[in-house]
């Protein structure tokens, strides 16, 4: 059996814009504050687990809203309102210089590990608003993964066991509140690589849960606890 390694990657950490694109949201700036252009409190997630559990991760550099690292480049959603209309050598620049080098230097890591004789555990992680199309969403984690490859469906079911058992006052839902077979980098990969080397996990953070540093902190220590615990098995 091979030995387990943690990756972290974080898609949508933060909401930079770099000044060449600036003028995209001249009329809309304070939509670069909202859930739409960032996820927030994933990136201090991402740094805290990668610090508590002594794991390699990559972390995007600028918004989504220019270009989605986490969706596939023929998908609709990659690009948004702001970009989609760009002529194709604007487009191509944020392919070349975003998210071409954010993917590939994951894809390095991840298989390196592999060639090392490693299964990776890949943890993409990210939050959700609470209120979406005005329908509150009833849950705390999401747990997102592929239920037709056993082995990262057996992962979500025995961490969302551990996060149960830490606190029974934070609801965890699997594949919630997106299913963890759509477009994304974790679904991706799994084209590439079998169960044996690779399994692809998301989670996602109810953002109601993140507002503030106590808050913050609360949900640092959960994951964090339960993770280290959950790698104490595989």
């Amino acid at each position: 059996m091979k030995p387990t390694l943690l990756f972290l990657s974080c898609e949508h950490a933060v909401n930079t814009v770099p000044p060449r694109h600036l003028s995209l949201f001249k009329d809309k700036p304070a939509l670069l504050e909202t859930h739409r252009a960032i996820d927030f409190g994933a990136l201090d997630i991402t740094l805290s687990l990668s610090q508590a559990c002594q794991c390699d991760y990559v972390t995007a550099s600028i918004s989504r809203l220019l270009i989605d690292c986490n969706r596939s480049l023929t998908s609709a959603d990659c690009f948004s309102e702001f970009t989609s209309h760009l002529p194709a050598p604007e487009k191509q620049h944020l392919i070349d210089n975003y998210y071409l080098p954010y993917r590939t230097r994951c894809e390095s890591m991840i298989r390196n590990a592999i060639e090392s004789g490693h299964q990776v555990f890949h943890l993409s992680v990210h939050s959700f608003t609470p209120i979406f199309n005005g329908v509150t969403r009833n849950a705390c984690i999401g747990l997102l993964y592929d239920p037709k490859r056993h082995g990262e469906k057996e992962v979500a079911r025995q961490w969302q066991k551990l996060l149960s058992e830490e606190s029974r006052t934070h609801r965890v839902r699997m594949n919630y509140p997106y299913r963890g077979a759509s477009d994304g980098f974790t679904s991706a990969l799994r084209k590439e690589y079998s169960e044996k080397d690779y399994i692809g996990m998301e989670v996602e953070v109810n953002q109601s849960l993140v507002k503030d540093k106590t808050s913050l902190n609360t949900m640092i220590t959960l994951l964090s606890k339960s993770l280290k615990e959950l790698l104490l098995l595989l």
